[in-house]
């Protein structure tokens, strides 16, 4: 997505008509070793307290209300969700999914991605996935070392949920390992047909440049015991040993059905799902790939045309993008037992 444009309106609408919220809201920005340079993330949780205000919000997209810096909530231990956007989003693209898990009890961290977020991209850096893999994993560190939260965690229940790109990591962060020579003869094969093949092809990158003993390597964060796979990319060539070390609860959640499905995330296609026989599987037919990006305002699919960006405001003729949304929501709730 060439989002950048349309995200540099302001993040914070103004405050008329908020809703009273049980959901906290802050930054949480932390130092990452492997990127040299700090990681810009926002955190979610149960609050009852602190100043009400909209963020997220922008000319295309609806914003959620929170409670800006409020404390935490008493009562018992919360389970954590690790968030991870897709290639080119960004913190705010799933704030919606965050603060629904918030508001059923959860503490959910997201962060945004150097080299593969909206403002912050390069495809070729992007593409090393073990940079978000770390992300994730520095991530909770700092969330298991602040006093504001470090002794409220339900540590029988940290998930890794992402979506697309984001799935992928956090499949990896679950303990599944990567096989680049499937994804070198996945774009070898389709090439233009495939959309993450074909947006490589354009930027001039191809996965046979990359380091294929960094991406086959594991990047398991033992901490995790839940993971929530939500139209995930990257999954081509796989045999029982890339899963055999993935010990977490796992669902898979895919989006759209026939020419609705996406090529790069059909894990049924890729042969994925046959080897984890385990794993829930939560099907949504009436969407497409993109129908889990914020609820879009009445003036988005123009803006998004007049900018030349993808149609991700458009979702299949009768679908609604609420009831999508819930279904995803639903399913994660139901798998954490919030």
């Amino acid at each position: 997505m060439k989002l950048a444009v349309t995200l540099t309106f302001a993040a914070m609408a103004p405050t008329l008509g908020l809703a009273d919220t049980p959901v906290g809201m802050m930054d949480f920005t932390y130092e990452a070793a492997h990127h040299g340079k700090p990681v810009a993330a926002a955190i979610w949780y149960p609050s009852t307290e602190g100043p009400l205000t909209r963020a997220a919000e922008n000319a295309v997209f609806y914003g959620v209300d929170v409670r800006q810096d409020g404390p935490l909530a008493d009562g018992a231990d919360f389970p954590v969700v690790m968030l991870s956007h897709g290639l080119g989003g960004n913190w705010r693209s799933l704030a919606w999914l965050a603060t629904d898990l918030a508001e059923q009890g959860a503490i959910v961290v997201a962060v945004n991605h150097p080299n593969s977020s909206t403002f912050d991209f390069d495809m070729a850096k992007g593409l090393n996935h073990s940079t978000r893999a770390r992300d994730m994993s520095r991530a909770l560190d700092k969330l298991m070392d602040d006093t504001r939260f470090s002794g409220r965690i339900d540590r029988s229940r940290i998930m890794a949920a992402g979506f697309s790109y984001g799935g992928w990591t956090a499949l990896s962060m679950g303990g599944v390992t990567g096989n680049l020579a499937g994804e070198v003869e996945e774009c070898e094969m389709r090439r233009e047909t495939s959309s993450h093949c074909a947006d490589l092809l354009d930027a001039g990158v191809s996965f046979a440049e990359l380091d294929a003993e960094m991406w086959d390597a594991s990047y398991k964060d033992a901490r995790i015991t839940h993971v929530a796979a939500m139209d995930p990319a990257l999954h081509h060539g796989f045999t029982a040993d890339n899963v055999a070390d993935l010990s977490a609860d796992t669902m898979l959640l895919s989006l759209g059905d026939g020419e609705n499905r996406l090529v790069a995330t059909d894990f049924d296609a890729s042969g994925f799902i046959h080897l984890l026989p385990e794993a829930e599987v939560v099907r949504i037919p009436s969407a497409y790939h993109f129908s889990l990006l914020p609820l879009c305002k009445p003036a988005g699919p123009a803006i998004l045309k007049e900018e030349n960006d993808d149609p991700v405001c458009t979702d299949p003729e009768g679908a609604n993008r609420a009831d999508i949304h819930a279904q995803a929501r639903d399913a994660i709730i139901a798998q954490l037992g919030l």
